[in-house]
């Protein structure tokens, strides 16, 4: 147990998995009003390899997690996350955990004889305590991302396909595809280059259930979304379209498809995070799907060792 009024670093495996999610949960209510993760979110983000080793929290009063941060190496990228709750221990939470995050960082491009860019994801616009902390340590706001909270109870219309293409559920085999398509796809988010990371990831959500559908014209692959379902909580986790065939409602065709399954599986409501460079594509997505709230999140980059 952590002493009366003191606090401690500890692995996020010897703490309760419903701690972390009550962490989330409590900073996503406290900044926007409502709360959206849930314990399977948490068991998604702590499933990845390396997770053990790479990830902290800081505890206070009855072992209850203040803060907590990870990090995932990708390529030549370090991808991060570091939430920490608003108060008067919000700052000194946030910069205890980002030290040992870069400390993290200098260790391995001391291992690896090379440079890490490092990004922070999953800042939620209001945050008033990790931009600033980033902000001391020499990152900059990245790119921004949607989240929409959709209401499954209302049936969508149904996803409106281009000429000569067809839907179809996606499986080990096309793998390969999936990766092809990842790489080349235009998301401001992380990329996972090594196609061995890419299939046990693959492999760790199809393990949970996970629904992939892909999206070919005329037998070509142009787009996949990826989703899951828990209870009645849905949520998209990935969904990308091959340049060459955005604007022509493709990414739209495919989102409301998954969440058809989505909804056929028991959820009632789901998380859908896209891009914000495209209002159109916002302005489509309320035409056809229940919106029922939305939010901003934003990656911070730092470049400079």
């Amino acid at each position: 147990m952590t002493p009366h009024g003191q606090l401690a670093v500890r692995r996020p495996t010897d703490v309760p998995l419903d701690s972390l999610v009550r962490l989330v949960r409590s900073y996503e209510e406290t900044i926007t009003g409502v709360a959206t993760c849930t314990r399977e979110d948490i068991l998604l983000e702590t499933g990845h390899p390396g997770y053990d080793e790479n990830s902290w929290c800081l505890t206070g009063p009855g072992d209850e997690v203040l803060a907590w941060a990870a990090l995932s190496p990708s390529g030549d990228t370090v991808d991060a996350a570091l939430t920490a709750l608003p108060g008067p221990r919000g700052q000194s939470a946030a910069r205890t955990l980002l030290c040992l995050v870069l400390d993290r960082v200098d260790e391995l491009e001391a291992e690896h004889g090379r440079p890490y860019a490092v990004t922070v994801g999953g800042v939620l616009r209001g945050d008033t305590v990790v931009p600033s902390v980033l902000a001391e340590a020499g990152f900059t706001p990245g790119a921004t991302a949607g989240q929409y909270d959709i209401d499954l109870t209302v049936p969508a219309l149904p996803p409106l396909l281009p000429d000569e293409g067809t839907l179809r559920r996606a499986g080990r085999d096309d793998d390969e595809v999936l990766h092809a398509l990842h790489l080349r796809g235009l998301s401001k988010g992380p990329k996972t280059r090594d196609a061995a990371a890419f299939r046990a990831s693959r492999d760790r959500l199809r393990d949970r259930g996970e629904v992939t559908l892909l999206l070919e014209v005329a037998g070509r692959p142009v787009g996949y979304a990826v989703a899951q379902a828990s209870g009645t909580e849905g949520r998209v986790l990935d969904l990308c379209v091959a340049p060459a065939f955005r604007g022509l409602g493709i990414g739209l065709a495919l989102l409301t498809a998954v969440l058809a399954d989505l909804r056929g599986l028991g959820a009632e409501r789901a998380l859908v995070t896209l891009d914000t460079g495209d209002p159109n594509e916002h302005e489509a997505l309320a035409r056809v799907l229940a919106v029922q709230g939305a939010r901003v999140v934003t990656r911070f980059d730092r470049t400079d060792g």
